[in-house]
């Protein structure tokens, strides 16, 4: 059997599924009242910076501290699921949540698991970035992998190309895959931070670089031509998608950039 590690990625208190494989993690803990959660301030971290990384602050503390064959990140509202129909009441969604004898097997056949990409239809994956948000981070980090990384700016330049990605930064993957990523994106994204100080922006738009790394992701997975599995995403949450496309929409024609999360 497989050594499977999955953080649940938390800043609060919530229903978290009941299987050992899912750790729940309290990120951007230092400095913050105890859950009762592993927080991402034990070990190696960068705990302090999560007003800017995100959900990668999980991330960088499962690479650096959690010793396991495969390790993956999801979200205490959301979660991967093979279910067929979504429930719709909470405590059965989490009946759904994808089990652990779901992932060994999915895991006989491929190294990294994700989830099923995003579409954007109406616009390429730059254009929604730079509409929706500052788009001076994420032309800086075209320069940086173009000085360290030449070799990734064909497949970067294809996000003004691109209409769908894997998002929300949630993966599951054989842990020395993990570490050759992760070795790749921090590296870019401490880069960035120098560059960009995000505390020039609001607090929203600070947490630039947990958004771009969503948007690097596939163009690690495709210069390193990884194969992977899809899975269904699961919000635990309602989600009003009246005011999501609204918002899109806006952002899109009249340059109303986001101010917060839906």
């Amino acid at each position: 059997m497989k050594n499977v590690k999955i953080i649940v990625a938390t800043h609060k208190q919530y229903s978290m599924p009941e299987e050992n494989m899912y750790i729940p993690l309290h990120v951007g803990k230092e400095g913050k009242q105890d859950l009762g959660y592993v927080g991402d301030n034990t070990g190696e971290h960068i705990s302090h910076k999560n007003n800017y990384y995100c959900e990668l602050t999980g991330m960088y503390w499962a690479w650096k501290n959690l010793d396991a064959e495969y390790i993956g990140l999801c979200h205490y509202r959301r979660y991967f699921t093979k279910a067929k129909k979504v429930a719709k009441k909470e405590e059965q969604k989490f009946k759904q949540v994808l089990h652990e004898a779901e992932v060994q097997k999915m895991l006989d056949y491929t190294d990294i698991i994700l989830p099923k990409k995003r579409k954007y239809y109406i616009e390429n994956l730059y254009d929604h970035y730079k509409h929706t948000l500052h788009e001076e981070p994420l032309a800086e980090t075209r320069k940086i992998i173009e000085e360290k990384y030449p070799q990734y700016i064909e497949e970067f330049d294809k996000l003004h190309k691109r209409t769908s990605a894997h998002m929300f930064n949630m993966f599951i993957m054989k842990k020395e895959i993990l570490d050759a990523y992760c070795t790749w994106l921090f590296d870019i994204l401490f880069e960035l931070e120098k560059r960009c100080n995000p505390a020039q922006y609001e607090a929203f738009h600070a947490r630039y670089l947990g958004r771009i790394s969503e948007l690097l992701l596939d163009v690690w997975i495709n210069q390193n031509e990884k194969n992977y599995e899809e899975v269904k995403v699961m919000d635990m949450q309602k989600v009003n998608w009246v005011k999501k496309g609204t918002s899109f929409l806006q952002a899109k024609f009249i340059g109303k950039k986001y101010d917060k999360s839906f």
